[in-house]
């Protein structure tokens, strides 16, 4: 580099930086969903949530308590109504089982009840628990940028890799650019068909962290139905858990 240039090239820099011309460089679709998704996860997260099966000529809410360590771990207990309480769900990285209290019984899943219904809700085991990463498990592909719900976001194709185990032949996730917040997922199965979509709002403050308190899963091929998840105001994150804590023992002993 000439001498000229190395004194012309501080301001040059200066000049663009001043006229508006130096444009961040935009961000990648993995890590717009890497921070996405750690943000609603955080190292550990436990609280309370609300979920609210709503169908045509019937409603049914139940509450339940959550813990998670990262991506690995997550256990849900039933606490409400009176007839599904104890009923409990824990993930140990690629292994779920179920807790029956009626019968004192565990019983592990296996990976194709991953895509079923969980409590006869509309968002299934692997909605619940987490089991794919979208980090992971997908490639991820920027489409652009749309505005839902009034959130200027990010539109993000996510198609999985050939060795992944999911349940989804392409997610459409779209990220909103102020909070990192999901606050819509369209999955479509392998034939390329949407079968849901999930949309969230709401957003607020959670556990010192901004993030939609309300989910809303929809079927496509279901009319009148939906599922209702609200987050507790007590969910935290980042309080330290022990990976004992998620085992069978405390599978039918957590409350």
């Amino acid at each position: 580099m000439s001498a000229l240039l190395c004194r012309l090239l501080p301001l040059l820099l200066i000049a663009a930086v001043t006229s508006g011309t130096v444009i961040a460089a935009e961000p990648t679709a993995k890590d717009i969903i890497a921070r996405a998704d750690a943000k609603r996860r955080g190292k550990t997260s436990q609280g309370t949530m609300t979920m609210s099966v709503v169908r045509p000529d019937w409603k049914r809410t139940m509450e339940m308590k959550m813990w998670s360590l990262g991506s690995d771990y997550t256990l849900v207990v039933i606490t409400a109504p009176a007839k599904d309480k104890g009923q409990a769900f824990l993930k140990r990285k690629n292994e779920m089982w179920n807790y029956m209290p009626s019968i004192d019984r565990v019983i592990k899943l296996p990976p194709s009840m991953m895509g079923q219904s969980w409590m006869g809700s509309d968002f299934t085991n692997d909605d619940l628990v987490k089991e794919s990463s979208m980090v992971q498990d997908y490639a991820q592909k920027l489409l652009g940028e749309e505005t839902v719900s009034g959130y200027p976001s990010w539109k993000i194709e996510l198609l999985p890799k050939e060795d992944a185990a999911v349940v989804w032949g392409k997610l459409l996730v779209w990220v909103t650019k102020e909070h990192d917040c999901m606050v819509k997922v369209e999955r479509y199965d392998e034939d390329g068909v949407l079968m849901s979509t999930e949309t969230a709002d709401d957003i607020g403050m959670v556990g010192g962290r901004m993030l939609p308190r309300r989910m809303t899963m929809v079927p496509t091929d279901k009319k009148g139905n939906s599922t209702v998840l609200e987050m507790g105001s007590d969910t935290k994150f980042d309080i330290p858990i022990d990976e004992s804590f998620f085992s069978q023992q405390q599978l039918k002993r957590a409350r």
